[in-house]
């Protein structure tokens, strides 16, 4: 959508605009999608936001076959995928604790990623390939993938069940998820620093401007930095799946999400697509390492019983601050210039390390995984 966006008005605005219609109704969502997600079958409940998202792409097929070039229609259409996220984030983040047993969570994170990034590596491509073939079979391959989604996540089979909330309802009971993150320290730890790492980091959403301003070459070649994003991240994380890390957890976190501001500062200065490709690997294999230390620290230190609305929470400060991350670095590009602006951000995330690491001793003292209790 960005990339479409941005090809049909030229500016970085409208890119942060993309990212704010989907960061939006995840913000507005966390409390209700959270408890949700808590009270009935989380299967269900990611089935039915998949088969959302692709009456959004379908609709977006419409729109696009119906030759519109205006931008409102297409920031709409993303507010209601966003809206969509919302509930399906909370409910599938937090069926892999119940997929396997405790134990088993560390092995099971980084094989899961994996297959993500190999999604995220192959899709970009064949999106690419779409898009130049026109911006509908775009837009028809994504609804076809979340039914995709939708049929395949109802097939998961459960270790253990899912612990349910009784049913009752209420802002006391939604809120929940929030008093746990802030009696927890770790827990608003981790996610408090991928929070602000991730919101100065949506580097990769100016990608059509970096591609046009500073590598001089097409829009479109924004798909290859995904997909080389996807590349350097695949990699580690099958790197993960055979070594898993399993000592100085907190510290490696650390270091990971400061290398991701360094390379992101490398961007700044690069001139050459294929630089930049690399830089932009290298970032996600460092975000890699970040993901998986984060996605095996929540649910370990979260009763099931209220996983869905913590997990709510983190989509809101983590998931969803990739989409804030882009209207942050869509409006510093507009103010400041593109160049200075991916340099604000990778300056910003190794400030933010610096801080965590000060102020923050529970997670930089953190050894193992096995250290964590529910």
């Amino acid at each position: 959508m960005g990339v479409h966006v941005y090809a049909l008005s030229g500016r970085e605005f409208d890119i942060a605009l993309v990212g704010l219609a989907e960061f939006l109704p995840t913000f507005l969502l966390v409390l209700p999608a959270g408890a949700l997600a808590d009270r009935i079958d989380r299967r269900s409940l990611a089935s039915a936001g998949y088969l959302l998202q692709a009456l959004v792409a379908i609709a977006g097929t419409a729109y696009v076959i119906a030759g519109g070039a205006t931008i409102w229609p297409l920031l709409l259409l993303t507010a209601v995928y966003g809206t969509a996220r919302g509930f399906v984030n909370p409910a599938a983040r937090a069926l892999p604790a119940n997929v396997v047993p405790r134990e088993d969570l560390p092995r099971l994170i980084p094989a899961q990623s994996t297959v993500w990034q190999l999604g995220i590596v192959i899709t970009p491509i064949l999106v690419g390939v779409l898009y130049e073939a026109g911006p509908r079979y775009t837009f028809m391959a994504i609804a076809f993938l979340n039914l995709v989604a939708a049929c395949a996540v109802k097939r998961v089979q459960l270790h253990s069940p899912q612990a349910r909330t009784a049913q009752k309802s209420g802002f006391r009971t939604a809120i929940e998820g929030f008093h746990l993150v802030r009696a927890t320290p770790l827990l608003l730890a981790a996610i408090g620093l991928d929070l602000f790492a991730v919101l100065f980091g949506g580097v990769i959403a100016l990608g059509p401007a970096i591609c046009v301003d500073l590598v001089d070459a097409p829009a479109s070649a924004a798909f290859w930095i995904r997909s080389a994003c996807g590349i350097g991240a695949a990699l580690t994380a099958l790197f993960l799946t055979k070594m898993p890390l399993k000592n100085k957890i907190g510290p490696r976190l650390m270091q990971a999400i400061a290398i991701f501001g360094v390379l992101h500062i490398g961007v700044a200065f690069s001139s050459s697509l294929l630089l930049t490709l690399l830089l932009f690997a290298g970032a996600a294999a460092a975000d890699m390492v970040s993901v998986f230390i984060r996605t095996t620290i929540v649910p370990l230190a979260t009763p099931d019983s209220v996983r869905g609305r913590v997990l709510a929470v983190e989509a809101v400060f983590i998931g969803a601050s990739n989409e804030l991350g882009a209207f942050e670095s869509g409006i510093t590009a507009e103010w400041f210039g593109l160049r200075p602006a991916i340099m604000f951000a990778g300056i910003s995330t190794l400030v933010v390390v610096a801080l965590f690491a000060v102020l923050v001793p529970d997670l930089r003292n953190l050894d193992r995984f096995e250290d964590i209790g529910a």
